[in-house]
């Protein structure tokens, strides 16, 4: 069992305006993530199953193709290899994204 301060955790900045402070369980990962207005995150795909919510701010998010727009209050599915991006429209964006399997890749 541990407990975390979420702005304690060192972020990382896997794209320009985008933050992600990581917290690993025994199964998932959970990403909290900070994106700035007209910041994206560039189009990839990993193995792993995604499901995030927008806390605040508002983006467009593109999984397999399928283009949205999303704002606080909104949650979604990514399947595991499914090409996905986002961009921020509005924000800051916050956004929680949790990731089964673990992303040992964010060790």
């Amino acid at each position: 069992m541990a407990y975390y301060e979420i702005g304690e955790i060192a972020p990382r900045k896997p794209a320009a305006g985008v933050e992600v402070r990581i917290v690993h369980g025994e199964r998932l990962t959970v990403g909290f993530f900070t994106i700035a207005p007209g910041a994206a995150v560039p189009e990839h795909a990993h193995p792993h199953e995604q499901i995030g919510t927008v806390l605040t701010g508002r983006m467009e998010l593109t999984i397999a193709g399928d283009k949205r727009l999303v704002s606080a209050g909104a949650a979604y599915q990514i399947p595991p290899d499914a090409t996905h991006s986002a961009r921020c429209l509005e924000g800051p964006a916050e956004v929680i994204e949790i990731f089964a399997p673990v992303r040992e890749d964010w060790r």
